[in-house]
């Protein structure tokens, strides 16, 4: 291995560590606790090292969203794989998409309440997250119904539950009807 290598290679361990140690520290504490100081002090680096990887905290949550994006289409596939017939497969999506939003509140937030300085539908989307909007595409394009584009509805569904994730973790909507909104949502808005 060429010393060039094993730079390149001690680079992306670094990275590596830093957005799993931002990740952590927001999961533990919030977002408002990544401070690149604090992030410095606990991967043992100078804060001038974290900052020949991200400029600042906001690539930091960008990063963290983008690794977000790649295990929330994990989930949602691995859930619709295991799922027979379109109103099986679109309720396991619901619920593996609901799951992570309540499992990992930090990484949601990163991905879709704080500016990671990221790209939503459009040209220069990163590939993770029009992965994760594939994800959902491909479950409910299937029940998009006649006339509707599946994009378009994918957009609505998304929405829908993206609103039930962020109301009943903020306390707005009581939790122990999580289940009976969901198949609502399936029932009235599928059509299912």
């Amino acid at each position: 291995m060429s010393v060039q290598e094993r730079k390149q290679r001690e680079r992306v361990s670094r990275e590596r560590l830093i957005v799993t140690t931002a990740r952590e520290l927001a999961e533990q504490q919030g977002w408002d606790a990544v401070t690149t100081r604090r992030l410095a002090e606990r991967i043992e680096y100078s804060q001038p090292v974290l900052y020949s990887h991200f400029r600042g905290k906001r690539e930091i949550i960008g990063a963290v969203a983008l690794q977000g994006a790649s295990e929330l289409a994990v989930a949602m596939r691995a859930a619709t794989a295991a799922a027979d017939g379109p109103r099986a497969r679109v309720t396991a999506l619901a619920h593996a998409y609901l799951a992570f939003a309540e499992r990992h509140p930090a990484v949601y937030d990163a991905l879709f309440q704080l500016d990671g300085g990221l790209a939503y539908a459009q040209e220069d989307t990163p590939e993770p997250l029009k992965d994760a909007f594939a994800a959902l595409l491909e479950c409910l394009s299937e029940v998009a119904g006649d006339g509707v584009r599946p994009e378009l509805f994918t957009e609505t569904f998304w929405a829908s539950l993206h609103g039930l994730a962020t109301l009943t973790r903020a306390g707005r909507l009581p939790p122990e009807d999580t289940e009976r909104r969901t198949e609502l949502l399936v029932d009235r808005l599928a059509m299912l």
